[in-house]
């Protein structure tokens, strides 16, 4: 299909009519700022390398201004995303309404009039935002200051009960700081007879450490971070953490809160550790240990004063439905997240981040999955439901909304297909499936891939907890079988080396960084092979009876087991 791509002057003339952040006057149409392309309606049914290129630059244009969340390329996305789902002739998801609003507190640490120290043996030595640590709250309040809070070792950081682990144990933390490796007990050792081995669990993620922290009822919570546990390097948690932060209202998200939250990194963490007589190099691998108990920092205290802004504020899940024509009332849920890190101001000459990977390339292939939908034939019999999330960037908050508000209940909800970072690569043998062997879609995608000539593997670094890390997650936890799969890296024509390469050179150069932009240059043969296969597999479930469920021994096969019976006995 032939596209022309035409850059307005203007800003989209849709959003003259759109809802603006916090309540202001939708953006002018006719006034200067962010220019926005618009595109023809040249856009085919079959999924196609053009069209999915096409999607794809509009959304990481610079126009769209890294499509932060409560910003004018919120708006301008939505717009897009609303006027696509329009021209495939799909109905509102959320009853009359394309958007799922979704509450949000957003918070900007004032940097330049906080402070934050760690004293040892009488001396106190400051630590730098960005360049020493991060340091963040998810309260909302305006001021939090800790001021020589006793420092503590706890290892890992994990409270599990049913794999006979508890860093915590016999310890109080109320009002003291923890200091946190990240990843699973035996990473660090190589010891795969502990948890999952090489395969990071959530008590592994950095978002559980904090959770237990607050849980344990610390003041402070701080991780060590190294390139290999986080599985990425300083800079993605320094680009990650700066500028506004956003989260759920308390409202919307009861769990409990720790009043601060950061990372440290290794050599800052190293010296404290030397600093207060302790070889950190020798606790690591202590912590990996059954019996481990935790270790006072001798006489180090963590003192900080956080001041911050807060405002709340709303974003948006956007959404389309295309009702079955048997069993409406059932759905298959294909979702990606559309934001992104926005405009970094002042950093470099490139600030924005564009994001065309993470996750224009997920939107795009929702989009295009979706008109292949609208035109088979016959028409699926359950309800196919395409979620465009917000959030994820912030803790998978959007798809977390959505997985407590559901459109159509989960316990009806026949799976959830994630599109997240599509590879442009080219086509490839293998099929990454991230977290494969969980459930029995791995069954239903199987022969589909086996058609296209491929073989499903498992992620190939699976301590880096990928599972974890989308938004299918926050359907899996609540027992829904969830699909994250894609293009792996044994390339067909350059082989596998070439496929690494190119995947660590993303990692270590695009990867929530302003280099994350459009490339008229990539291979996008082994995306349509993605999106026909991840299509196949809705079709087939669409089309069927089968309730697919986790496999017997997986943690989250009880909680669908749970909502499954519940919804079969309230329907006799």
């Amino acid at each position: 299909m032939k596209h022309t791509l035409l850059f307005a002057a203007a800003a989209l003339a849709l959003a003259a009519c759109s809802k603006a952040p916090d309540g202001a006057a939708a953006p002018d149409a006719t006034a200067s700022g962010p220019s926005a392309p618009a595109v023809d309606h040249g856009f085919g049914p079959e999924i196609s390398t053009e069209d999915f290129a096409a999607h794809v630059r509009m959304l990481s244009s610079d126009a769209f201004a890294g499509r932060a969340p409560g910003t004018v390329g919120e708006e301008m996305t939505a717009d897009y995303l609303v006027g696509q789902f329009q021209r495939l002739g799909l109905q509102p998801g959320n009853g009359d309404s394309w958007f799922q609003d979704v509450p949000m507190v957003a918070t900007t640490a004032d940097e330049a009039n906080s402070s934050v120290a760690i004293t040892v043996g009488g001396d106190t030595t400051a630590l730098a935002f960005g360049t020493d640590m991060v340091l963040g709250t998810r309260t909302a309040q305006p001021e939090i200051v800790v001021e020589g809070s006793e420092m503590v070792f706890v290892g890992y950081g994990v409270n599990a009960p049913e794999l006979g682990w508890n860093d915590y144990e016999g310890l109080d933390v109320a009002g003291k700081t923890v200091v946190i490796l990240v990843n699973d007990p035996g990473f660090h050792v190589g010891d795969e007879s502990l948890f999952s081995g090489k395969k990071m669990t959530y008590y592994g993620r950095w978002t559980y450490k904090f959770e237990e922290a607050a849980r344990q009822g610390a003041a402070a919570a701080l991780i060590i971070h190294d390139d290999a546990g986080a599985a990425y390097g300083w800079d993605v948690v320094k680009n990650s953490w700066s500028g506004e932060q956003y989260d759920l209202p308390t409202s919307a998200d009861p769990e409990p809160r720790i009043p601060l939250q950061g990372w440290l990194t290794g050599p800052t963490a190293a010296k404290l550790f030397a600093d207060a007589g302790q070889d950190l190099d020798a606790l690591r691998i202590a912590a990996n240990k059954r019996g481990f108990r935790a270790v006072d920092l001798g006489d180090a205290t963590f003192s900080a004063t956080l001041r911050s802004t807060s405002r709340e504020a709303t974003s948006r899940n956007v959404l389309a439905i295309l009702p079955g024509t048997e069993h409406p009332d059932q759905a298959i849920v294909y979702t990606a997240h559309w934001d992104h890190l926005g405009d970094h101001g002042g950093d470099g000459d490139d600030t924005i981040y564009n994001g065309a990977i993470d996750n224009a390339t997920g939107v795009a292939g929702v989009l295009e999955i979706a008109e292949a939908f609208t035109v088979q034939d016959p028409k699926p019999r359950r309800s196919v439901v395409f979620l465009l999330v917000t959030l994820e960037e912030s803790g998978l908050l959007g798809s977390k909304y959505y997985a407590a508000n559901p459109v159509i209940p989960l316990a009806n909800t026949i799976a959830v297909v994630n599109l997240d970072a599509m590879p442009v690569v080219g086509p490839t043998r293998d099929f990454v499936v991230v977290g494969l062997g969980n459930s029995e879609l791995d069954d239903v995608l199987r022969p589909i891939a086996e058609a296209q000539g491929r073989v499903l593997v498992e992620e190939e670094s699976v301590e880096k907890g990928y599972f974890f890390r989308s938004d299918h997650f926050s359907f899996a936890k609540q027992g829904v079988p969830a699909l994250y799969a894609k293009g792996g890296v044994d390339h067909v024509e350059r082989g596998t080396e070439y496929g690494l390469q190119q995947m660590a050179d993303y990692t270590a150069n695009r990867y929530h960084a302003a280099g994350d932009e459009f490339d008229p240059n990539w291979d996008l043969r082994g995306v349509v092979q993605d999106l026909q296969a991840l299509y196949g597999v809705g079709r087939e479930l669409a089309g069927s009876d089968a309730w697919p469920n986790y496999v017997e021994g997986n943690a989250f096969r009880a909680a669908r087991e749970a909502s499954r019976g519940a919804a079969t006995a309230t329907n006799d």
